[in-house]
């Protein structure tokens, strides 16, 4: 614990992607005080044209009331029914 799932677009080279994992295992690390050993990181890449059914509806809008930074695109929460 924990895991970490990053989901961008294709695109991101190889070492962009070993910095970005760097940076999340170095601050996840420091702030829950755990070790580095604890932490996984991955990366799933989703083509644009598959983002709103594959990431944004969801994992972003029906999960609103989880999410501690909500993105500045899309409709918001799913409405309640």
């Amino acid at each position: 614990m924990p895991h970490v799932i990053v989901k961008l677009w294709p695109g991101n080279s190889e070492a962009r992607k070993g910095e970005l994992t760097d940076v999340i295992v170095r601050e996840m690390s420091r702030i829950l005080n755990c070790g580095d050993e604890a932490v996984s990181v991955g990366f799933e890449e989703v083509q644009p044209e598959d983002w709103s059914a594959q990431v944004y509806e969801p994992d972003i809008q029906a999960k609103w009331s989880m999410l501690t930074k909500s993105p500045g695109y899309g409709p918001g929460p799913k409405p309640a029914i």
